[in-house]
């Protein structure tokens, strides 16, 4: 008897142990359908990794493991370059179903927050944009305590470039119960600084240091048809829009300004990839992560994301599609 007992003790241990991840680490383990070979990529938003991190898919599987002592958001890059959240939690593992060809239906299990982003995901494939936002919303309201309604507060509402959207998140901010996370303080003075300069008011007031040793301020554009905006050596969507920037820049004849914010931990490498793609705009990178307070002052919280300035210093829009950012300087 005590053998039998013994035996099913170790079985338990062993498979409670395979369902959690190693303590101080999050595990991500996946495999995909439609997909045998490639590369995922990882990064965080939030300061839970610096910089990024690369998944090698090996026949149709893929893991990864990652330091972790407090809970935060990871984002993956597939490769159309489409992004999904995950939310680690130290010593948890999770498990990714995805199909290369329906990647908004991927599934992750193994913690609550994942399911509860997974349920979410199924919910809003087939809704429309505005029935998306009313949702989120629902959603937030309902389950207050999850990192997911920060996810979901961020995507929808605070980056929404839409002011109404943004006075959304003033008022729903408050009912999230996580006293613990530092980052609502952050997004509190993000969606003040957004509300400061939403379309039609003055561009806030600015001095900065190029990373070729220039000051740089608000002043330095007027005058101009200005876009100032976020990029980063691994987002590969902000890399596109420093490109077509950039030609729009050298086709418009002096009549077009730009200020690139790299959010990068190391100005050598912001200069490299200048300096490789060519670039004739200067970039400020102050080393500061999202923590910059040229960030916050600006009220940029996301990589990519961008305001247009017009000539006489007045915001024109803010967080511009890529697709769209060509209509608006000319």
């Amino acid at each position: 008897m005590k053998r039998i007992l013994y035996f099913f003790i170790t079985i338990m241990a062993i498979a409670f142990t395979a369902c959690s991840g190693r303590k101080g680490y999050f595990t991500i383990e996946g495999r995909f359908l439609n997909m045998n070979q490639g590369e995922l990529y990882v990064y965080s938003n939030d300061g839970l990794t610096n910089g990024i991190d690369t998944i090698k898919v090996n026949g149709g599987r893929f893991s990864l493991d990652i330091p972790c002592k407090r809970k935060g958001t990871l984002m993956i890059v597939f490769p159309n370059f489409s992004e999904q959240p995950v939310f680690a939690e130290p010593g948890k593992s999770v498990d990714i179903k995805a199909d290369a060809s329906h990647l908004k239906q991927m599934t992750t299990t193994g913690t609550k927050d994942n399911e509860l982003m997974s349920d979410f995901r199924q919910a809003v494939a087939s809704a429309s944009p505005p029935e998306t936002v009313k949702m989120a919303e629902t959603f937030i309201k309902d389950n207050p305590k999850s990192q997911v309604a920060i996810y979901l507060m961020n995507k929808y509402f605070v980056c929404s470039g839409n002011t109404e959207y943004v006075k959304k998140a003033k008022e729903l901010l408050p009912l999230i119960n996580q006293p613990d996370n530092g980052g609502l303080v952050r997004m509190q003075r993000n969606i003040d600084m957004l509300l400061a300069s939403c379309k039609g008011n003055m561009l806030p007031a600015f001095n900065a240091t190029t990373t070729d040793g220039n000051s740089v301020s608000n002043a330095t554009f007027r005058g101009k048809t200005t876009i100032i905006f976020t990029w980063a050596s691994w987002s590969f969507e902000s890399e596109n829009m420093m490109r077509r920037v950039n030609t729009v820049i050298n086709n418009a004849g002096g009549s077009v300004a730009a200020l690139g914010i790299n959010v990068d931990a190391s100005a050598k490498i912001c200069s490299r990839v200048m300096k490789n793609e060519s670039l004739t705009y200067p970039s400020v990178c102050d080393e500061q992560l999202f923590e910059s307070k040229l960030l916050s002052k600006l009220g940029l919280h996301a990589v990519p994301d961008n305001i247009i300035v017009g000539a006489d210093g007045k915001v024109v829009a803010r967080s511009v599609p890529i697709d769209e950012i060509e209509r608006y300087l000319r």
